[in-house]
Formats: C-alpha cells, sequence, structure tokens
C-alpha cells in the first residue's frame, strides 16, 4: 500500500500551489491544472497562508443581534478560507475555518483560531453565495466544500446550516473535527455530511489528556456514530515522538480504527514545528520546541501497525 501522506498536521500544511482568492480566481479557471496537483500530491513541509475573511462580507450586526444570529444558525465566526487541492478531503475544494476550539492540543499548529471571539463575523448567506462560486470546480476535480477549524462543532448550528446549504446545491461536503463535541451534532446534520475527517489524537486516555486538556472518549463515542450511519471516515493520527508515538499507544489508534467500518483511510500526519512562531507571537508557552519531526523509520513503523489491522494507510 501507499505510504503517501496527505498533509502533516492536523489540516494545516500547504501546498505546492498558490491558496485561490476570488477576483483573479489563478487555477480556477482551469480546473484540469487543479486535477494535476491531485493526481502526484506529496505531503508538503507547509501550507500556503490564509488570507483570512478575505472576499467574504463582514457582518456589523450588534453584539445581542449576533448572538441571536448564531443560535439561529445563520451567523458564524470565521478564522478564514482557502482553496486547495488534495488537502482536505477529495478534489479541490473550499475549506472554511472556523474560530472556536475546545482542546488545547499542544502541537496545535493554528493556536489563532482557539477563541471564538477572534474570528470575524459572517452570515451563512453570504458564505453560502463564496461557496457556490465554485461549484464548476468542484464538479470538474471530484472536490467540494471542507468546514475545519479550531473545531467545527463548536458552532453546531452555524454548521448545520452551511452544510445543508452546500449539499441542497449538490456539493461534496466534509468535516474535519476532533469528535470531542461529537454529541453537539445532530442526525439530521449528519445527514449533510459525506465524509468525516476524524482526527483521533490517541488511543490512550492519560496521553490525550496530555496532548489536549480534554478527555478521549467522547471522540470514540462520535466515530462509532459515524460508522453505525455508514458515514465515511478518514482517521488522522499525528505522530509526535515521545508524545503519541509508543507501540501501545499506536496499537489503541488502529484497534479502534479497525472496529470502524466506514473507515477508508488512515493518515498518519507527522510532526513539524510549524506553528511555534504563532504560539510565541501570541504569548503561549509551548512545550514541544526540542521536539524533532518523526523520522522514516519511526513513521513507516507507525504506519505498519495500521496496516496490520488491514486499514489502507497514507
Amino acid at each position: 500500500m501507499s505510504t503517501q501522506t496527505t498533509e502533516t498536521v492536523g489540516s494545516r500544511c500547504a501546498l505546492g500551489m498558490p491558496a485561490v482568492r476570488d477576483g483573479g480566481l489563478p487555477g480556477v479557471a482551469s480546473p484540469a491544472t487543479a486535477a494535476t496537483f491531485d493526481k502526484d500530491f506529496e505531503a508538503p513541509e507547509h501550507r500556503t497562508a490564509g488570507a483570512g475573511t478575505e472576499g467574504l462580507e463582514v457582518s456589523d450586526a450588534s453584539r445581542g443581534d449576533r448572538l441571536a444570529q448564531m443560535r439561529a444558525g445563520t451567523l458564524g465566526s470565521i478564522h478564514s478560507w482557502e482553496l486547495v487541492t488534495a488537502v482536505d478531503g477529495p478534489g479541490t475544494r473550499m475549506t472554511v475555518f472556523f474560530a472556536g476550539c475546545p482542546l488545547r492540543c499542544l502541537y496545535c499548529h493554528n493556536p489563532d483560531t482557539m477563541k471564538m471571539k477572534d474570528g470575524e463575523s459572517v452570515t451563512s448567506d453570504e458564505l453560502l453565495r463564496r461557496i457556490r462560486r465554485y461549484k464548476a470546480v468542484f464538479r470538474s476535480t471530484g472536490g467540494g466544500l471542507t468546514i475545519s477549524g479550531g473545531e467545527v462543532l463548536m458552532q453546531p448550528a452555524f454548521a448545520a446550516t452551511i452544510l445543508a446549504g452546500a449539499k441542497a446545491e449538490g456539493i461534496h461536503t466534509t468535516i474535519d473535527t476532533s469528535g470531542y463535541l461529537g454529541a453537539s451534532c445532530t442526525d439530521e446534520m449528519l445527514d449533510d455530511v459525506d465524509l468525516v475527517l476524524l482526527d483521533v489524537k490517541s488511543g490512550d486516555e492519560a496521553t490525550y489528556t496530555k496532548v489536549t486538556g480534554r478527555e478521549l472518549q467522547p471522540t470514540l463515542d462520535f466515530g462509532r456514530r459515524l460508522a453505525d450511519k455508514g458515514i465515511e471516515i478518514w482517521l488522522r493520527f499525528v505522530l509526535v515522538p515521545g508524545l503519541t508515538d509508543d507501540v501501545a499507544n499506536v496499537e489503541s489508534v488502529a484497534e479502534y480504527a479497525a472496529t470502524l467500518s466506514s473507515v477508508s483511510r488512515v493518515e498518519v500526519l507527522p510532526f513539524h514545528q510549524m506553528g511555534q512562531d504563532k504560539w510565541k507571537a501570541l504569548g503561549m508557552t509551548y512545550e514541544l520546541g526540542d521536539v524533532e519531526p518523526p523520522t522514516t523509520e519511526l513513521l513507516e513503523r507507525v504506519r505498519e501497525q495500521f496496516r496490520t489491522k488491514g486499514l489502507t494507510v497514507y
């Protein structure tokens, strides 16, 4: 099986192509170009920096109105968006990063997405208008919409509105989530989800808590719920030397993945140091400054642990 990876840490790596923006739409005018990138994609070292909410009209609603609209699912807090190929699901995808996350992962590559208040207020109508612009690209490349974060399920009402709107347009939908807030995801919302990128950060409870500051069980429960509904899962595991690489820990994740009938692939994502500068700029303590990326040998050992469970591994 292939040992190709699709990205490095947590949906935050770069392609060897510019992120596509509204306006001149470089790359979008020729969907065949995006498809070519899709064929030969290899894990890059970084991802092109997003341009925030550029091209999206930001709401100027009052605080009271914003809260009411967020509860209704018509307003969300957005960190950024970009158009990329072969990173956040199949084909060329518009990936929208929601602001806010309940986890505090030690290796988080975008700590600036942790607080919902740091995002920009964008209406569902505005975001869906932008998503519709790329329908032809999605059709040509087998792509679609991916909602990432932060954590998508910190804003379940808004996520549900966007997913329903995209599905009504015939657009393939993906959510990228830790699953920790899976209980906030209704069955109706799941009916509008084609693929889930499920980030299982550890198979050991103590390690999971050390990595995230939270409990493991909600993630496990959400994954089983997805499998029971037959929703396709790409399970992701971030390999951090000295933190998540223990043989028993990896074995636990692999055994769990093998119990989920709808897991179509496992992505072992090698840790990198690209987020360290952001932590420092935000005045936050980064604890993994001395950790080196995993060696090729370690990556292969971990991938093999998943392969022995009959899983397709990247």
